[in-house]
């Protein structure tokens, strides 16, 4: 059986709720039954793996990769996947690299099936990397069951910050942020700008959303934006505009028999 996370209502009250139980509710789930088989199973079987074809056609081992990179849906799309990860990165013109969403390019890299150093899946640490991605997400994942601006706000808080700390220019950093669809609707909601923006050519949206970031946080960076007390205020503001999205009402009773 998986643990369920505790969430008694959505919007920002869930969220507070949700930051403060964050770390017990995340212990209870790992320790579920379904996530330590998976895990077991993926650090069992993983450095056996040495292609992009084995990796497809292990469904467990795939379930558990995609997802520790928040693409669980692609799951039955086995040609698709089995070209992102034996095409690697290192060509510009290679799959992963060819699409907007950077999380391809991620999960390639993290596999390595495609590179010229060969398969990452042997090296000494690797299944631990990807199985506390794959518990990180999940949860996030689990909570997205009851309420997707919480999981969204979860993987924000996050990956703001992951691309704030990585190299290249704000600049580089902002497409980043708009090719990355999750991270994109949070902030995309704290600015309060229509999903119509989409449809303009990338530098003009990339104008909309640092002139909105400017006067809404006083800041037009990504590097600004991922700072603790603005990337608090940006989550906020999403939620608040989000409203409550719950799916399925959590019992009070329960909560408080449960401790949080």
């Amino acid at each position: 059986m998986t643990y369920q996370p505790v969430l008694p209502t959505g919007g920002l009250l869930g969220w507070r709720f949700l930051e403060r139980t964050y770390g017990d509710q995340r212990a209870a789930y790992e320790a579920s039954g379904a996530v330590e088989r998976a895990t077991d199973y993926f650090r069992e079987k993983i450095g056996q793996i040495t292609t992009a074809e084995e990796l497809v056609a292990d469904r467990r081992l795939l379930e558990t990769a995609l997802a520790a990179f928040g693409l669980s849906e692609d799951v039955n799309s086995k040609f698709f996947i089995r070209k992102v990860l034996a095409d690697g990165t290192s060509d510009q013109d290679a799959l992963a690299n060819r699409l907007a969403d950077r999380r391809y390019r991620e999960f390639s890299r993290a596999f390595g099936f495609g590179e010229p150093g060969g398969p990452n899946t042997t090296v000494p640490g690797f299944a631990d990397r990807i199985t506390a991605r794959f518990a990180e997400r999940s949860f996030e994942t689990a909570v997205g069951e009851t309420s997707n601006s919480l999981r969204l706000a979860l993987n924000a808080r996050r990956e703001l910050q992951a691309i704030a700390e990585g190299s290249g220019s704000e600049t580089a950093k902002w497409f980043t942020v708009l090719g990355t669809p999750p991270v994109r609707e949070v902030i995309e909601g704290a600015l309060g700008l229509p999903k119509g923006i989409g449809a303009l050519d990338l530098d003009r949206q990339l104008d909309e959303f640092q002139r909105r970031a400017e006067a809404t946080f006083g800041t037009s960076t990504i590097s600004g934006l991922a700072e603790e007390e603005t990337l608090s205020r940006a989550i906020d503001l999403y939620l608040v505009r989000a409203g409550n999205d719950q799916g399925g009402p959590t019992s009070p009773a329960l909560v408080l028999l449960r401790g949080f």
